[in-house]
Parts: structure tokens; sequence; C-alpha cells
């Protein structure tokens, strides 16, 4: 793993932008406009090397599927912040017909420098972003400026074949509805929706696009509603469920959610036990059941315990999104325990690369390791001010 400079290409906002990137630039606080797609640099991976680091994705996404189990086994919902029996119910029900729910992707966050052995730091696979860059515009930057090269980038293809082998799950006779939160400023949420629903339509389903503001209910039949009126029967949202389950219409998702048998009126996709695998939580389940585990932090939800004095700590709220309320501790620092519910993490300082802290983002669709985005911050903490960097293999 090594990172190069680069010129860009002139052309390159209107680029990308044309190829579904239509946020290539972040404002920051002092009202700059600053690259988020930088194509300035790039990272370059030897194909042994990538093929080391699938290895290593899908070993933990089958542990972190060994964790959901022991959750639900357990039932240490309230480890999660999950205090509703009822949700906690529906949500073990879910896990326990998984194999009749259509289950599409994740995304890992590693910590990796090319040397040692890669750390897990989340994983999230309910509501995962930075989707259209990894699969679409950093290819094309790849075959237009290292023709001939690769990259470790299969996410069109296994998307594609995901719906495809999945279909069979779908209600029959419906199109599956593809949502996004017409709060999404950036269009960050518009164009991942757009671009999954994309890879549904070329798998040969019938599909409409909907905001989760414009999704109705029907009070007479019971069920939600699109803008026409008609029963929502499957729907795909990028919206997550700690706020499906406990907005206004909660209570009716709750009513009438299908967890894959016919029982209720929508199937929602991602699942209702993908919960499990998106609060940060997980990772001090999986610490207990992997002790000691090469790729793995320790983790621990009572407490920094002795990651004060050893490593220092990083204390992350369970559902937290790009960096908000994370904070870092530094060895020997007085030991805190938030008030808020938290997953105290080993510290592990991200790689810095000449000034730049990078996190590899690695995606899984259904069981398998699937491509790579890369994140570069400039802080230990990658935030809403990263700037998405392209990678290849050469």
């Amino acid at each position: 793993m090594r990172r190069h400079t680069i010129t860009p290409r002139p052309d390159w906002q209107s680029t990308v932008e044309e190829q579904g990137l239509i946020y290539p630039l972040t404002r920051f606080p002092d009202d700059s406009l600053r690259p988020y797609w930088d194509e300035s640099a790039y990272y370059e991976f030897s194909l042994p090397e990538v093929e080391a680091l699938e290895e290593v994705v899908e070993e933990l996404h089958h542990m972190c599927l060994a964790a959901a189990a022991h959750i639900v086994d357990t039932g240490r919902f309230a480890d999660l912040g999950i205090q509703d029996p009822r949700l906690a119910a529906l949500i073990a029900e879910s896990w326990r017909r998984r194999a009749e729910q259509p289950s599409i992707y994740g995304r890992f966050d590693l910590r990796y420098d090319g040397e040692g052995p890669a750390k897990m730091l989340e994983y999230n696979a309910d509501t995962p972003t930075s989707l259209v860059e990894a699969a679409g515009p950093q290819w094309f930057w790849m075959e237009e400026r290292f023709p001939g090269a690769d990259q470790w980038n299969s996410l069109h293809e296994r998307l594609v074949e995901a719906w495809k082998r999945q279909a069979a799950l779908l209600p029959p006779g419906a199109p599956v509805h593809f949502a996004h939160s017409a709060g999404d400023e950036l269009g960050e949420d518009l164009m991942t929706v757009a671009y999954l629903r994309e890879t549904a339509g070329q798998a040969g389903l019938e599909t409409e696009a909907i905001s989760m503001e414009d999704i109705g209910w029907d009070g007479l039949s019971g069920r939600f509603v699109d803008t026409r009126l008609r029963f929502i029967r499957s729907c795909f949202k990028l919206y997550p469920w700690e706020w499906l389950a406990t907005d206004r219409f909660g209570p009716h998702v709750l009513d009438t959610l299908d967890n894959g048998g016919g029982t209720g009126s929508t199937l929602w996709i991602e699942p209702a036990w993908k919960m499990l695998l998106s609060n940060k939580a997980l990772m001090a389940v999986v610490w207990e059941l992997y002790p000691g585990h090469p790729h793995l932090l320790p983790a621990y939800l009572d407490g920094p315990r002795e990651l004060a004095e050893t490593s220092g700590y990083v204390a992350k709220p369970l559902l937290g999104r790009e960096g908000a309320g994370v904070t870092v501790h530094q060895p020997r620092s007085v030991p805190e325990v938030r008030d808020e519910a938290c997953c105290y993490q080993g510290l592990a300082p991200l790689p810095d690369f000449d000034g730049n802290r990078v996190v590899l983002g690695a995606w899984v669709v259904e069981d398998e390791a699937a491509g790579l985005g890369i994140r570069e911050s400039s802080g230990l903490i990658t935030d809403e001010y990263a700037r998405f960097i392209p990678h290849v293999i050469l």
C-alpha cells in the first residue's frame, strides 16, 4: 500500500458529476469549497495484498454474524440501547428468518497501513454511503489514468447479481420502492439510492423512486402507500432503522413488518436484523467472542478499563455516524465514562501518509468482499470533511 500524488484531470469535476457523483465538493466551516472527490492522489496496492484483505473482510463479516446470533440467543438487546421489548422481539424474529429476507450490502471501516494486520474499526450494514464513488467514478478514473490496471472493485456486477438471486424473496407482482430522505441536502443519499435502484433495474426488477417523507399511511387498509396510493410491499430505504422504528409512524412500521414469511405488509431492505450490525456495541460483543483476534481492537461497553492506561481509547456513541460524538483519549489520560451509551474501543491511530489519515472502506455484497473505497482526513477522526481517494492495483 503506497500513496502517490498525481495531477488531477482538467475536467475532473464535471466528469465525476456526469458519472453520478453530484457532490464532488465539501463546504468547510470557513465557507470554502474543497474537493471531496480528490484525485490529486491515489493509493497503489499489490494483488496479493488485496486478496489477503478480501479474506480478512469475509472473516470479519462471519464473525459479526456470529456476534449477531449471540445477541439474539442471549437477549442482549439492552446492550445495544434497544429497550423496547416489542422491537427486540421483531429483530430476533427477523434474524431467525433472515434467509427469507433480501439483504444486499454493508461496509467495514478498517485501519490498515500496508504492514501490520488490518483492524476492524466498525461495520455499517444498514445505511452505508460512499457507494456511488466507490463503484463508478473511481473505476472510470482508473480506466482513463491507468489503462490495463486493475482495482478492488466488483461492486456493480455483484450488486446486480445480488438482486437477481434475491428477487424470489420479494413480494410478487409489486415494484420495489427505493426511498431516500428529502432532508439530504448534499444529494449523497439520493444518488446512493438512485444507483442501487439502477442495479436492481438491471437485474430485471420493477422499481419506483420515492422519498421517505412521501410515504403515506392508509388508515383504512392499514398499509403504507406511495404517492399514487399503491401499497408499498417492499422498500429499500437509506434511512436508519433506529429512526424508522421510532418516528411518528414507527408503530405502524412494527405493526406491518414483513420479516419474510408473508405475515406483514411491508418488507424493508435492509431488514430489521441489520440493526445488530450497525451498532457500535457490536465491536464489544465481537471482542468478547474473539478476544485477542489479530483483526480486532479491544472494545468494551462499561468503560475503557485497561485501555485508559495502555493503548488509549476512542469513545463512540452506539449510533453515531461520520464521526459525530467520537472522542479520542490518549494513554494515561483520566478515564471518562460518558452519560450516553458508548463503545470504548482501543485507540489505533489511523495511518499517516504525508499528513493524511487514511481509513479503508471495504464493501461486502451479500456475504462476499466486493470492493474498496478510501477516505482521508486531516485528523484522527474520519468526519464529514473527509476526502475520497481512488486506488489501483499495479
